[in-house]
């Protein structure tokens, strides 16, 4: 058995920051527990190798939620990172903090000092914003590009189909009027994916005081009166045991971190005894209060070249691969998702609902039976999607036995609630009046079935459970409050009623913010780090 001071499991987004953080001082010996490998594809710094990762199984768990009747008996493909980095290291990169209001709510619903103060003042503290220009603002680990000079001229159309509507625009979704068409920010420097293990891992592990074990499976926590003190892990077929002087920290995900709390008996106490689990804490809050965006996209067939028409032909592929690689610039460094932003669907909402994404590409997802080939389209097309920012339905995530390495029972309970499904509606009918703008209609050739443009409010719904699936950002599962009836940590990350342990990372959110969640993922991370240090006494 091995001694730590702190032990991290899962080197994701939240991990990585922790790792760095919790080292910084050279005091504290710190190891980080990774299930997945070191993440060396260069398919990961490469930003628009996101469609290389997001099939692969040697990055990626490729999880899949149970069959929900509501999404007409489908079931979600759920792509999750498999490697160091994470989720934040097979992600579309965009870069969003949320809206003030979602943490504010945060702390509304008992996390408290977790509003939007805190949260602005930890963003600002981990961030360097880079302009267009290459000027700098801010001295953080984790740059943050923006990439408005770099996007493609199909975009153009977007941006004067919101102004043909009255709809708002900003030239920073980050900044404090974030409402409104946008050029998506995302985490990049020299054109390369700036994750937290780029930005906070790859520094910490030069510390002699970090050590990071790769391939390394969680089979559960050893707890000793009532206090957590060892990790039992299972590494290239051997079970080994770690002990950890002041804490064990979860950071393996809003997937995981529940699973493991259960596989450690801390969780619902039935459920535990039928997977023959014997129950040191009852708590059937873990794995509950699962929440994710769902979003949608139409697809057209556009009347002027798109990024189809660069990235489809061998020779397209050939000019961008060249450019990226004396320059650092070009489609090949940028995001999937280039433009959108939060809308409201009407004027009068107290906040935006809505996430819209622009794309000014389309692809065809295809398999041979050995892999899964991710191509654009040979014809010019572009994209318009949205997602509900703010749904109110809550679901499951469980383990399916005792055995670690079985893929769990996600059960999200989509399209649950009266309120999601009239969001679902606004947000179609939103898409619906940019489509037949001027400034878009102009774009579109034709529609790529089925035609958004003809659909009544029921057909939009119908559509979308024939049709939506997940926008890749499930958290809550370890909700945080300070109700130990409705939560399953404090607002300082401890598990309640177990000491020594904390969670960290996205299954902690009381509630899902407005936009994509790796952002305040890693702010989560960067703040409860503080904490922890402020508490090792």
């Amino acid at each position: 058995m091995t001694d730590y001071d702190y032990i991290i499991i899962g080197a994701g987004s939240a991990g990585c920051v922790l790792a760095e953080r919790l080292s910084a001082s050279l005091r504290h010996r710190v190891l980080v527990l990774e299930a997945g490998g070191r993440g060396k594809s260069p398919w990961i710094s490469l930003p628009l190798g996101y469609g290389k990762s997001f099939h692969n199984p040697a990055v990626n768990w490729r999880y899949h939620t149970e069959a929900e009747e509501a999404l007409a008996g489908r079931k979600g493909y759920w792509p999750r990172g498999k490697v160091v980095g994470g989720s934040g290291a097979i992600n579309a990169l965009v870069y969003a903090r949320g809206l003030p209001q979602d943490f504010d709510d945060w702390a509304a619903a008992g996390a408290t000092g977790w509003n939007w103060t805190a949260a602005l003042e930890t963003y600002e503290a981990m961030e360097t914003q880079v302009a267009s220009d290459g000027s700098q603002r801010g001295t953080g680990p984790l740059h943050v590009q923006d990439v408005s000079d770099q996007i493609h001229p199909t975009n153009r159309h977007f941006f004067a189909a919101a102004q043909e509507l009255g709809l708002p625009a900003t030239d920073d979704i980050n900044g404090p009027k974030n409402e409104g068409a946008a050029v998506y920010q995302i985490n990049t420097s020299g054109g390369r994916r700036m994750h937290s293990a780029r930005a906070y891992l790859a520094p910490a592990l030069k510390r002699p005081n970090v050590t990071l074990l790769t391939g390394a499976l969680v089979e559960g926590l050893g707890v000793e009166s009532g206090r957590a003190t060892s990790v039992h892990v299972r590494h290239k077929g051997r079970l080994m045991q770690f002990r950890a002087g002041r804490e064990i920290i979860l950071s393996a995900g809003t997937v995981t971190s529940p699973r493991i709390l259960q596989l450690a008996g801390i969780g619902p106490a039935g459920m535990l005894k039928s997977h023959g689990i014997a129950p040191i804490l009852d708590n059937p809050n873990v794995g509950g209060n699962l929440q994710d965006h769902l979003g949608i996209n139409y697809y057209f067939r556009a009347t002027e070249p798109t990024l189809n028409n660069v990235l489809r032909p061998f020779h397209g592929k050939l000019r961008a691969a060249l450019q990226y690689a004396l320059t650092r610039r070009g489609p090949l460094s940028l995001s999937v998702n280039q433009c959108g932003g939060y809308f409201r669907s009407v004027s009068e909402m107290e906040q935006p609902d809505q996430q819209l994404y622009f794309n000014p590409v389309t692809y065809t997802t295809t398999s041979n039976g050995k892999r899964t080939v991710v191509q654009p389209d040979p014809f010019p097309g572009f994209i318009l999607g949205f997602q509900p920012s703010r749904p109110t339905s809550r679901g499951r995530i469980d383990i399916g036995d005792k055995d670690p390495e079985t893929p769990p029972l996600i059960r999200p309970n989509s399209l649950s609630t009266d309120e999601d499904h009239t969001q679902v509606v606004a947000g179609g009918m939103l898409c619906q009046q940019l489509i037949a703008t001027t400034a878009l209609g102009q774009l579109v050739e034709s529609a790529m079935d089925p035609d958004l443009r003809g659909m009544a409010p029921e057909e939009i719904l119908a559509d979308f459970r024939e049709r939506c699936g997940t926008v890749f950002h499930p958290v809550g599962t370890c909700r945080m409050g300070d109700d130990a009836a409705v939560s399953v940590v404090c607002p300082r990350l401890k598990v309640h009623g177990v000491a020594g342990l904390r969670v960290v990372d996205a299954s902690v959110f009381p509630n899902i913010t407005s936009g994509n969640t790796n952002a305040p993922t890693m702010m989560l991370a960067h703040r409860a780090a503080g904490l922890i240090l402020e508490d090792k006494s």
